[in-house]
């Protein structure tokens, strides 16, 4: 029996990694420290804001001071959200299916986003509500693909409904190789959605499909 669905945020409910990119830009190419989008899906895709900003300038030799990668990301949430601002569209299908998933099932999400980078969306498509559990980068010490935040995000549903969650009955909604990797390694199986790699890339999910749409709770009680 499916015991629980968590989702992915970015590249699964909305297309905002763009816009993270973007962002990112506006704080790095200042400093020298700027790359390609290509090189933003190969290398920096699945890290939380903090892990991107030491990857960077890891990638250059350059020491990162602690107060330095504060300042950083404060920056980088300020740009991100200003960018937002005019409203974000979400993938198709994937709002109807939140809802008919929430109050049915136990419900999380599970981000290597900021909790400011998140809410703002949520409250535009109209999902404030709709989660059980949410995980952010805010809460975790390790970004995906390390397993830390679905672990968390288990660990907190099993609060929320004692008895009734379990890692091995449980499904994520991914959409990179990351988070693929963090889903499998807490124990849950994983739906991937080609929404930001070819499916070729999306190895490790139960099942890989090209968009949500379609999608319904029935479909996902198969998958376990």
């Amino acid at each position: 029996m499916l015991k629980a669905v968590i989702f992915d945020f970015d590249g699964i409910i909305v297309d905002t990694e763009p816009l993270h990119y973007k962002a990112f830009q506006e704080l790095l190419v200042p400093l020298g420290l700027g790359y390609s989008w290509e090189e933003y899906l190969d290398l920096y895709i699945g890290f939380d804001d903090r892990d991107a900003f030491r990857e960077a300038f890891r990638v250059h030799g350059r020491a990162l001071a602690d107060r330095e990668l504060k300042e950083l990301i404060k920056g980088k949430a300020e740009a991100f959200l200003k960018i937002v601002s005019g409203g974000v569209a979400p993938y198709p299908g994937v709002v109807e299916l939140i809802r008919s998933i929430s109050g049915n099932l136990p419900l999380a999400l599970c981000s290597g986003a900021l909790k400011s980078d998140i809410e703002p969306i949520l409250g535009q498509l109209g999902l404030t509500e709709a989660f059980d559990v949410k995980v952010t980068a805010d809460e975790v010490a390790a970004s995906k693909p390390d397993p830390e935040s679905y672990r968390l995000a288990v660990q907190r549903l099993q609060e929320s409904f004692p008895g009734k969650v379990d890692a091995a009955g449980s499904i994520a909604v991914e959409d990179t190789p990351a988070g693929i990797a963090s889903a499998t390694g807490a124990g849950l199986k994983v739906l991937a959605v080609t929404n930001s790699y070819p499916r070729e890339r999306l190895t490790g999910a139960c099942r890989v499909v090209n968009s949500l749409s379609g999608v319904d709770l029935e479909g996902l009680r198969l998958l376990v």
